[in-house]
């Protein structure tokens, strides 16, 4: 059997212009899936070439928790002109997520967005990517991204002090929401399963910054929940044009839901509940499979919807 051969491809020999061509590129939405995948970060495009000042940021995104992105592509090793940028864009947008994308990420660069992660208050992170093109024989080149600085949240968590070991209850919860994963990976799942981590929620894109599908666990009264959570400055807008569509939503779901406006926050809630103890091993694959029932059922209930509404 004969192997093709893997071969790189020179970046500028695909994408000659960073702005005309690799930005247009990269905010096609299988593209910025790539790279989404591999930050496990969801990312929705908002606009390009925005101007921030006298300059023009590349990309201005966001995540499905409304976090502002900013992307700043380089087809060539890092300089300290686009290093600055990436800190004034980030300012100027008032954006968490900054995000440099680049052909090579020099020594001291990479020392200086590891510096900015280290200072930065929790929730500000910086990535810096290198990205590649391969090919194998004639095929059409693939992109690769590579992580070459990332938060170190740990890092972050524990300024000034030793971490603090899990609890019993954490530990569970982060085994179980890693359980679910595996789980709906191995159905066929309308939504992308992310990393898990030991609190008390796990959370899925819908496709819209702002709108999540949110799974959550009571350890508590020992209660199961699916629900869409909206938190954006216009959750209560968009709460009163779907609860118009309340009847056809709950016979897609086939449950009635609990439609929580939350007078005293900004947030909304539409949710299902169930009762179920985690700390019985035994339950789980019948809690993963009414998460993934559930959580099929949202989707197709309120994906379409979500993308819809005009606000």
């Amino acid at each position: 059997m004969r192997l093709g051969k893997l071969e790189k491809v020179d970046l500028r020999g695909y994408w000659k212009d960073e702005a005309k061509e690799f930005t247009p590129w990269l905010v096609k939405t299988e593209n910025l899936q790539i790279l989404a995948d591999t930050l496990d970060i969801d990312i929705e495009t908002e606009d390009t070439e925005v101007s921030v000042g006298n300059f023009k940021a590349d990309i201005l995104a966001s995540d499905t928790h409304g976090r502002k992105i900013i992307i700043e592509n380089q087809l060539e090793k890092t300089n300290h002109e686009h290093l600055g940028k990436i800190i004034t864009y980030a300012s100027g947008r008032g954006a968490t997520i900054v995000i440099w994308i680049c052909k090579s990420v020099t020594e001291e660069h990479r020392k200086a967005i590891d510096w900015l992660n280290e200072i930065s208050e929790e929730g500000i992170d910086f990535f810096a990517l290198e990205i590649e093109l391969w090919k194998i024989d004639e095929s059409s080149p693939a992109p690769k991204f590579n992580i070459v600085c990332s938060p170190n949240e740990w890092a972050k968590s524990v300024k000034g002090g030793a971490r603090k070991p899990y609890s019993d209850t954490e530990l569970i919860r982060e085994e179980f929401w890693r359980g679910l994963k595996d789980y709906m990976l191995s159905k066929n799942t309308s939504v992308k399963p992310r990393k898990p981590r030991a609190q008390h929620w796990y959370d899925l894109a819908i496709g819209r910054s702002g709108f999540t599908i949110s799974l959550t666990i009571n350890t508590q009264r020992n209660m199961l929940s699916c629900e869409l959570y909206i938190d954006n400055e216009r959750a209560k807008e968009a709460f009163q044009m779907l609860i118009k569509q309340k009847e056809d939503i709950e016979q897609v779901i086939g449950s009635k839901l609990d439609w929580r406006e939350l007078p005293n926050r900004h947030a909304c809630r539409v949710l299902l509940t169930t009762p179920g103890d985690i700390k019985s091993r035994d339950n789980w694959n019948e809690y993963f499979m009414w998460f993934h029932e559930q959580t099929e059922l949202f989707y197709e209930a309120f994906a379409d919807r979500v993308k819809k509404l005009i606000l």
